[in-house]
């Protein structure tokens, strides 16, 4: 079967980013199919160090289009799941196992989540979030990634009581595409060349940036930017919502790793 061909490969590569919804109720089976696809994805040590929550009440939506820097759309999508790096369901586990009194017995330092099961179950997270947008789109349901959900941490902690080892990584609107999706233009991504090597990574030149960005459709509306990389800085990286973000990842790993 060639590449043409293969509808897996075909869907991958057509799929857009949806934010205009028919108000089509999704059907409980095909819920139900999103986040089996989800829970089928690859995970580290079949340990799914992960939970989803299905965000169904319209008030909670509301709420997430301010917190998540006034996306409307969040409060108009038919269905809408909250993915979270979980590392609380096993260390509760453990205690109820009485991992750390055995630890105790038998000489072993017992630790509770450090930095690397939090990136680890944001991976896990990730991937089974990818995997939902798949089994979305093969559905025909359009999907769109809130990373905005990474912000106001301790606002959308005590909005979805999440206990101390629970992270929110990633918030994804699903709903059947308002209008023709085939309409709206894909984005452009970089050539391969760019972005993948062999056996080193590879750092590119001035010359590699301007090949790079030459059929990008992005454009210069920062009035104080005088190249696309200050543009992208100025509109993305050093944004008052990236610095939002950078506070509140902070404020999650020191609770994180706080000592009881």
């Amino acid at each position: 079967m060639t590449k043409q061909n293969n509808a897996t490969i075909n869907l991958i590569n057509s799929r857009r980013t949806i934010r205009a919804y028919n108000p089509k109720t999704l059907t409980q089976e095909e819920i139900d199919t999103i986040i089996q696809g989800a829970i089928r994805a690859p995970t580290a040590g079949n340990l799914m160090m992960y939970s989803i929550i299905q965000v169904s009440d319209q008030e909670l939506k509301e709420k997430l289009v301010k917190t998540c820097d006034n996306q409307p759309h969040i409060a108009k999508a038919p269905l809408v799941l909250l993915f979270l790096a979980d590392m609380q369901r096993w260390w509760d586990y453990f205690k109820v196992s009485k991992v750390k009194e055995k630890c105790n017995k038998i000489g072993k330092e017992f630790q509770t989540p450090q930095e690397s099961d939090l990136l680890l179950a944001c991976c896990d997270a990730l991937i089974a979030a990818q995997n939902s947008v798949i089994a979305a789109e093969a559905l025909g349901i359009g999907s769109c990634y809130i990373g905005d959900i990474i912000e106001n941490y301790e606002i959308h902690r005590e909005m979805f009581s999440l206990p101390k080892w629970v992270f929110p990584i990633t918030l994804i609107c699903f709903g059947y595409p308002k209008g023709d999706k085939n309409k709206i233009s894909l984005t452009t991504r970089f050539p391969q060349k760019f972005i993948k090597f062999t056996n080193k990574y590879s750092r590119l030149s001035e010359e590699n940036f301007n090949e790079m960005l030459r059929n990008d459709k992005r454009r210069i509306v920062d009035k104080e930017a005088e190249n696309m990389g200050q543009q992208l800085y100025l509109g993305k990286l050093g944004a008052d919502y990236s610095v939002e973000m950078r506070r509140s990842v902070k404020v999650a790993l020191k609770e994180w790793l706080k000592k009881d």
